[in-house]
């Protein structure tokens, strides 16, 4: 008899469109609809991934598999892509084809903030409790989601390598903000002419952009073949322009409402959200679970530490769970 760790873990992928976006939604364990409030077999709660940007649902394929095995396979993981970020199949267009608008904007950061609530609202039961795991600017996203809809029954909010505040002041914000906000558009010719690169050369490309690592996770190096598209990387860089522009102050306010519920975890060397921002939000929120990194791990933790990282979060939310 296999152990649940040797269990192959069941994954489901689709790509639908959510507020008139392709979206693509990466479902961990057997539960594939959510949304039937009188259904007897719906779980108590969904553990709901809000990515960073690139905002490309593959990039944590390892870590919501990692997460749904951490928690003895008894709970439904769920990443969601940000709108337009993934690169459709074949017969499926980036914009929905219809003349209802759902939504100015989309692709912007108050559209992505959007997009996840209008999934949440059409995809999963009111009655089902919420663990929102977000990511780097999924953090911001998770915040303003519990802002704009305190009536979610969220149980944790888990805050990975916050980026909630001063983005462009930050080290790698000044870096990037003269790029994203006024030469992102000279990006979109070279990522058009690789685009027409075969699939086996753009992904020894990646291999080679990731070469310092020791360990890269193989599915990132897929999922950043879709970066080769240019509406995927106009998307992308678009919503970063807004990021560095509008990610400026630190909502206390929202914070301090729900202080209970949230995580957070900064890095020793994260260049978008560096020590200091740590230090001073612990001041900020002495009783608040804010931590700190101790092992050394990089903002973008799903290139090679998504098992570890999803190790840790099953440690912290253990007693939560033991109260269901």
């Amino acid at each position: 008899m296999r152990s649940v760790s040797e269990e192959p873990v069941p994954l489901h992928e689709e790509f639908i469109y959510c507020c008139g976006a392709a979206t693509h939604v990466l479902k961990c364990g057997p539960w594939k609809d959510l949304s039937k409030d009188e259904s007897k077999n719906l779980p108590r709660l969904l553990f709901m991934i809000i990515p960073g940007n690139p905002g490309l649902a593959g990039y944590y394929r390892t870590f919501i598999k990692a997460l749904y095995c951490g928690l003895n396979q008894q709970y439904p993981v769920w990443v969601v892509s940000h709108a337009g970020h993934c690169k459709p199949p074949s017969g499926m267009e980036m914009i929905e084809d219809t003349d209802i608008k759902e939504l100015e904007d989309v692709f912007g950061l108050n559209g992505q903030v959007e997009h996840k609530l209008n999934f949440l609202k059409k995809n999963v039961s009111k009655d089902i409790k919420l663990v929102l795991i977000a990511h780097s600017i999924g953090c911001y996203i998770t915040l303003e989601m519990m802002k704009r809809a305190s009536e979610l029954q969220v149980l944790r909010s888990v805050l990975l390598f916050p980026t909630i505040e001063r983005m462009a002041q930050s080290p790698q914000g000044k870096l990037m903000t003269p790029l994203l906000c006024k030469l992102r558009y000279a990006l979109y010719m070279p990522v058009y002419l690789l685009s027409f690169l075969p699939e086996g050369i753009k992904a020894s490309l990646v291999r080679f952009a990731l070469r310092g690592m020791k360990t890269c996770d193989e599915s990132s190096i897929t999922t950043s073949v879709n970066l080769f598209s240019v509406d995927c990387i106009a998307n992308i860089l678009y919503m970063a322009s807004q990021e560095m522009m509008k990610v400026v102050e630190r909502d206390s306010t929202t914070i301090k409402q729900n202080l209970k519920k949230l995580i957070f975890y900064y890095g020793t060397g994260d260049s978008w959200c560096p020590q200091n921002y740590y230090d001073e939000i612990k001041m900020d929120f002495p009783d608040g679970d804010i931590r700190l990194c101790e092992k050394g791990l990089r903002h973008a933790f799903v290139l090679d530490a998504s098992k570890e990282m999803a190790a840790m979060i099953t440690d912290w939310l253990r007693d939560d769970l033991t109260k269901l």
